[in-house]
């Protein structure tokens, strides 16, 4: 090495010092060091299908709970059914509204949304007692599977097992059933500013049992629903089941 390379080289050093030495990043247009954010293609979090149909059947807006129809929508993964349609009744509402809910889940529509009763010994306007005891006249929350029909004193009507030991398991025995009654009708909201009760059946108007029962018939599904904490800790089939908090997106597809 010369004398003159030796020399160059010194001066080089001194400069460095002097100004500073920045490591440049090729990812900056700016002259101090910057931090790059990297979006991972898999942080997109894709929308979960249970919201997609809730959205698009404007549940919201009909009045039922998004925690109902999730509720309902997990536990009827863990359920065979051979008819696909799921009926929702959220007792979270008033019986002055239309709270109940059939959804057919290969066409992705709401079949019908009309009122239905609750037991009397469960409250007024709102369910607020529940019971799975014989001759409680309550209702009982939880998940169903439709079963044949029969007529009685109410006319056509559809019997429901109850699948969920220990909350409504004894539906067949008390005899609940879903049935057309005449205290199901608006005429009896405007007199009474409810709706009549029944003896612990789903009981829905006269006009609409027929269709109903047609819709519901031989293996679909009923979920009764309250934000009763009891219950939600006892099913079995919500066992496993995410929270849902509010703004919170859930994981994938339930189906």
């Amino acid at each position: 090495m010369t004398k003159a390379h030796v020399v160059l080289i010194a001066v080089m050093m001194a400069l460095g010092v002097s100004f500073g030495v920045h490591r440049i990043n090729p990812f900056s247009t700016h002259s101090t060091p910057q931090k790059i954010a990297v979006t991972k293609p898999d942080s997109i979090i894709s929308r979960p299908q249970w919201i997609a149909l809730y959205d698009s059947l404007g549940l919201k807006e009909q009045g039922l709970s998004e925690k109902a129809f999730y509720y309902a929508w997990f536990g009827f993964q863990k359920v065979k059914l051979s008819n696909p349609v799921m009926a929702i009744a959220d007792f979270t509402q008033s019986s002055r509204n239309k709270r109940l809910y059939v959804i057919d889940l290969l066409k992705k529509k709401v079949l019908l949304n009309t009122y239905v009763a609750h037991g009397r010994n469960s409250g007024q306007e709102f369910a607020e007692r529940f019971s799975n005891a014989n001759s409680s006249f309550q209702s009982s929350l939880g998940f169903y599977k439709t079963l044949g029909t029969y007529t009685g004193k109410h006319g056509l009507s559809l019997r429901l097992e109850g699948l969920e030991k220990g909350i409504n398991d004894r539906a067949l025995e008390r005899a609940i059933v879903m049935h057309g009654a005449d205290y199901v009708s608006e005429s009896f909201i405007k007199n009474t500013g409810r709706l009549g009760r029944s003896l612990g059946c789903p009981a829905v108007s006269v006009a609409d049992s027929k269709k109903l029962i047609n819709l519901l018939y031989n293996g679909a599904g009923l979920f009764i629903y309250s934000a009763d904490q009891q219950y939600i800790k006892k099913s079995s089939l919500l066992a496993g089941m995410a929270p849902l908090n509010k703004g919170q997106v859930l994981g994938a597809s339930l189906l």
